[in-house]
């Protein structure tokens, strides 16, 4: 079985590098076409998904219809797979939020001193809802899909790799973070996971 996990189409939140968290921000045109892109670039290579499984944040649910494209399945939002939240720092801009006196400004570079801010989400529940949706929904589906995709963002999704790559939170980004609208693609024998294609990063 392979899984595809994809990171949700751009934003203007993401074009102005502002945190998004759990704030419900649309897609914008150039993430509407990118998705579009991606969904005739895996109809071209003859891909098929049996099951398609969204964050319920609009963002990922848009890119996750448009990359369906023509496919006839239903897609299914699950509320594990929403975005960690930032809390208080819901729309900060980065160069604000990495500031030297702002404590959560280790959240990409050390992620194992990174603690939220007020409100938000920790990395160990982000990697907890990760492994359950796996365990729970995804894993049982060994003998009965071929291709199965997520579309989610780039903190949650690097929650659903820690599970498949076995990382801790302080290697929580892997081998970095996604860029919008590409796919890391994971095959499943039933027991293991293993990585078969890795999407570029920035």
């Amino acid at each position: 079985m392979e899984l595809y996990i994809v990171r949700h189409g751009q934003t203007d939140w993401n074009k102005m590098d502002r945190l998004q968290g759990l704030t419900d921000i649309e897609l914008n045109a150039n993430g509407r076409q990118v998705a579009i892109e991606l969904g005739d670039k895996l109809e071209n290579e003859g891909v098929e998904f049996d099951a398609i499984y969204s964050s319920p944040l609009i963002r990922a649910y848009e890119t996750a219809s448009l990359i369906r494209g023509r496919q006839n399945i239903r897609i299914i939002k699950d509320e594990r797979l929403h975005e960690i939240g930032f809390g208080v720092d819901e729309g900060v801009d980065y160069k604000t939020w990495l500031r030297e006196d702002n404590p959560q400004r280790v959240f990409f570079t050390e992620p194992g001193k990174y603690f939220p801010p007020e409100g938000g989400e920790s990395i160990e529940s982000v990697c907890k809802r990760g492994e359950e949706f796996l365990r729970e929904v995804i894993e049982p589906q060994y003998d009965k899909a071929d291709k199965i995709m997520i579309v989610a963002h780039g903190a949650m999704n690097k929650g659903l790799m820690a599970y498949l790559e076995n990382n801790d939170k302080e290697h929580f980004w892997g081998d970095g973070l996604q860029n919008n609208c590409e796919a890391d693609v994971f095959e499943y024998d039933g027991n293991t996971w293993c990585k078969t294609v890795s999407s570029q990063k920035k």
